[in-house]
């Protein structure tokens, strides 16, 4: 198991370029993605290691809520904020979730995804990140699919790693996942606030509960 425990550093305008400072931990990625269901899903399961490596080049493709005239401003925002492309889709995306063949979502991956060879792609699990969400799982198993045909080129894979105990508590860090980010208490405040503030989800919202103050990967080595 991988641990990242960044330094306390001075906030700057704008998302603060921490470091990380694990002994015999290095960060070799400088071109890096995150392909997720919704906007938000980015900052929620990783914004704290793009906040830690600011000085990546990072893609964000949300496969959902383009057309949102709420969402999708913020998204662009948030973007804006973090200095990192951000490419949105329209897959369905309504409440009663009915279930995406895995031929759609990889066909709406590979209409967005630019023609890059990324060091590291990150996504969600197979499983999810908490009960239940079709979308998350749909896009985690699309994204593996392309990543295993070479359809999407990506040193390294590494998806969300978060359990809520079957829906018993808001969730948490898997505990034998093999990288685990520590974020200092400034750099967690950004990443809420860029939730509260931008994303404007209120105090009370499982988004603003939620908001992992530690972050957690499975990591699969790429092709």
């Amino acid at each position: 198991m991988a641990f990242i425990k960044p330094t306390e550093q001075t906030p700057k305008p704008g998302p603060t370029p921490f470091r990380s400072a694990s002994p015999g931990q290095t960060w070799d990625f400088s071109n890096c993605a995150i392909i997720v269901a919704h906007p938000d899903d980015e900052i929620l399961w990783a914004g704290g290691l793009m906040l830690l490596h600011a000085e990546c080049r990072w893609t964000v493709i949300a496969l959902c809520r383009k057309s949102d005239p709420d969402r999708a401003p913020k998204f662009a925002k948030v973007m804006e904020y973090l200095g990192a492309k951000g490419i949105m889709g329209d897959l369905d995306d309504s409440p009663e979730q009915t279930p995406l063949s895995e031929k759609e979502v990889r066909k709406e991956i590979q209409s967005l995804l630019p023609l890059d060879r990324f060091d590291l792609v990150i996504t969600h699990s197979r499983w999810g990140e908490y009960t239940r969400n079709l979308r998350h799982e749909e896009t985690s198993r699309a994204v593996l699919s392309l990543h295993n045909t070479k359809e999407l080129s990506a040193k390294h894979i590494w998806m969300f790693a978060y359990e809520d105990g079957g829906g018993k508590y808001l969730p948490k860090p898997v505990r034998d996942s093999d990288v685990k980010v520590w974020l200092t208490d400034k750099i967690w405040e950004e990443k809420h606030k860029i939730i509260t503030d931008i994303y404007g989800f209120g105090p009370d919202s499982f988004e603003a509960k939620c908001c992992p103050k530690q972050e957690a990967f499975w990591s699969f080595g790429g092709k």
